[in-house]
């Protein structure tokens, strides 16, 4: 998981300094890689490449990429770190959405660190300075997204191979990307195109490790390390791109993470 929580940071550094890409490419490269990397792996492993839930499958792709699509975007108004954290509201809405449509108990302590994550954004939206509404209506927009994914992955279950599942996300964001980029196309210097390919490489790293990393242990020994994400990306964004953040805004961002990871803890006993 440390490895993935490494790999994912440096994926989202390289998107952030690819900022004069326009976000399609940046998905059709990113999507390109990992696809090619992961289609590898399923003929070497000999698993249908297909699947045996394919609308499923088809779902959990469309949101995926709508969650990395709206990310992204978010990038360009937010600071990377900022971004990063409430993206990971994520697991907050999945248990609202479990509740909602599946009809999964909810504790009311968690209610209670939903009201909490619900403070952290306004913390960070009227007390931290030079916040982007468009750009975090969209990084939330990219955790409801996100939150439907494990809804829909959760449903999925172990009737198909985690390597398949993220192999439909990506050969979707590919087609999706390409299309898009077309009218959006710069053609990449060496040293862009070095970058472009490398995004891909670290996201492949970090979603190989972090499926790895929940086969090899407990979720929640495994899931509250993801959050290393935010703390490194922080430090990433402050150290690579000069960017600054306020009391309020390293508040906001404690309340929703302290939040999120203690949500975690509460599903492993429900």
């Amino acid at each position: 998981m440390l490895v993935s929580v490494v790999a994912m940071s440096l994926m989202y550094a390289v998107i952030n300094y690819l900022e004069s890409f326009s976000v399609y490419q940046i998905i059709f490269f990113r999507s390109a890689v990992t696809f090619c990397f992961i289609t590898i792996l399923l003929f070497r492993l000999r698993i249908p490449i297909l699947g045996n839930n394919k609308i499923l499958l088809f779902l959990r792709g469309f949101f995926g990429i709508v969650s990395m699509t709206c990310f992204f975007f978010s990038l360009k108004y937010l600071d990377l770190g900022l971004s990063v954290s409430v993206r990971y509201l994520s697991p907050i809405f999945a248990i609202v959405f479990a509740y909602l449509f599946l009809n999964e108990k909810v504790r009311l302590i968690q209610w209670i660190l939903f009201l909490f994550v619900i403070i952290g954004v306004f913390v960070i939206k009227d007390l931290g300075t030079n916040i982007s509404n468009q750009g975090l209506i969209l990084a939330i927009i990219s955790a409801i997204s996100l939150g439907i994914v494990y809804i829909i992955i959760n449903k999925i279950g172990n009737t198909d191979n985690s390597l398949v599942i993220v192999n439909y996300f990506m050969f979707m964001g590919l087609i999706f990307g390409g299309l898009l980029s077309i009218n959006n196309w710069k053609n990449p210097d060496f040293i862009e195109l070095i970058l472009l390919l490398f995004s891909g490489i670290f996201g492949f790293i970090g979603v190989l490790c972090m499926t790895k990393a929940f086969q090899l242990n407990e979720t929640n020994i495994i899931a509250p390390l993801k959050y290393l994400e935010v703390v490194l990306t922080i430090i990433i964004g402050v150290v690579w791109f000069d960017e600054n953040y306020t009391i309020w805004t390293c508040i906001g961002i404690l309340i929703i993470s302290f939040s999120s990871i203690y949500n975690l803890f509460l599903i492993k006993k429900v």
